[in-house]
């Protein structure tokens, strides 16, 4: 095995950055049309003409978590504890902080008095886990990226120990029992932080399209993926027992489980097909601000909604805002998060190896009949609040 990933191998999967954008405006339109007046006058605006079925939009994240599942363990092979997490602290931080403290000025501006922040918020925000300092989130939503560090430390956990790549269809099966049991017998909190085991099947998913992906396709592997998609939509049919209490409106129970199903199928189908006729620079674009929109639009874009309350029709309001944070996101991503990815990378490799001997990752093996698969970042995006956020 060669010690670097031969130039002339494609490493993305267009595909995904177009399911990314997929997921991302998902959630947008969930919380621009429906959830921000729905439950909490958050904001006046909705679109009752759409709301049906961007009601459902919030199963976006479910999706972020399928691809994550898939892109992270893709991104652990070959990598020791110390290089998976500079590449982990390189690609999450970075985007992160501008996301952040670009929705920290803008909700200082014209936030109040629907939503004020502090500058003592702001600094406790900058360890992501703000509510262990008694500061709320900058943003709600930011619960999924603590869901996403969750996964990164099994992961880690998996790697230090050597159980990784062998043995994830082991550790799936482990994590699925351990959700499951958890979420219809258990009902520990403790638990539920430690394993994510209200969304653990999608990640579970994902790692499986990975290993299947990876030339293991043995009967065994291709039932533990089953068994992970079928208990991805039960969790979902749970989780949106919240939603159907909260916002007091009827989601089908067919409807939430296909949706949830449909989340792995997409990525399954996104890994076969892998090319689209975007060109390649867009759609890398596009791959890119998915996380800093994510980490923006919601709050500010209630915010502006807000401040806007009679100028312009709800549905002409809604595209003008999404389109701002489309090109905010960017902003973010050309600007400040590529650049912040190098500076932390460069950084930490000189903590981490002060010798300024980067080990070189292996090239990973590909499944038999295909090229070896994209690694863009990890995918800690968006979904409704949880009711504790809520």
């Amino acid at each position: 095995m060669s010690s670097t990933r031969p130039a002339s191998i494609p490493d993305r999967v267009e595909t995904l950055d177009l399911l990314r954008l997929f997921a991302a405006f998902s959630v947008l339109l969930y919380h621009y049309s429906f959830r921000g007046a729905a439950g909490d006058d958050m904001t006046w605006l909705s679109v009752p003409a759409i709301a049906p079925v961007t009601k459902y939009g919030f199963f976006g994240v479910q999706l972020f978590f399928v691809i994550s599942g898939f892109v992270i363990s893709y991104s652990a092979a070959g990598r020791n504890v110390r290089q998976f997490a500079v590449a982990r602290a390189a690609r999450i931080y970075p985007g992160f902080l501008a996301g952040m403290t670009f929705s920290f000025v803008a909700l200082l501006l014209i936030g109040a008095p629907e939503a004020r922040v502090s500058l003592t918020q702001w600094v406790a925000n900058l360890a992501i886990l703000s509510p262990a300092l008694k500061q709320p989130f900058m943003d709600g939503v930011y619960w999924s990226i603590v869901y996403e560090l969750v996964f990164y430390v099994w992961i880690s956990a998996a790697i230090a120990t050597g159980l990784f790549p062998r043995r994830l269809p082991v550790i799936v099966a482990a994590w699925l029992v351990i959700a499951l049991a958890n979420e219809t017998v258990l009902g520990s909190g403790i638990v539920r932080r430690l394993f994510v085991t209200d969304d653990a099947a999608f990640f579970a998913a994902g790692v499986m399209l990975y290993v299947l992906y990876s030339g293991r396709r043995s009967i065994w592997n291709w039932a533990l993926l089953a068994a992970a998609t079928v208990a991805a939509a039960l969790q979902a049919d749970w989780s949106t027992d919240w939603s159907r209490q909260h916002f007091g409106v009827p989601y089908s129970h067919i409807a939430v489980m296909a949706v949830a199903a449909g989340a792995v199928a997409m990525v399954g189908v996104a890994l076969l097909v892998r090319r689209t006729p975007v060109p390649a620079k867009l759609a890398l674009a596009i791959g890119g601000l998915t996380y800093p929109l994510y980490l923006i639009h919601q709050m500010v874009g209630y915010a502006i909604f807000n401040r806007l309350h009679g100028v312009l029709p709800a549905p002409i309001l809604l595209a003008a805002v999404a389109a701002l944070m489309l090109a905010a996101a960017w902003m973010i991503y050309r600007f400040v998060e590529r650049p912040g990815q190098r500076l932390v990378k460069t950084t930490l490799n000189r903590i981490l190896f002060p010798r300024g001997v980067v080990p070189p990752v292996p090239a990973v093996p590909a499944a038999p009949t295909r090229e070896p698969v994209a690694v863009f970042g990890p995918v800690a995006l968006p979904r409704a609040v949880r009711a504790a956020e809520k």
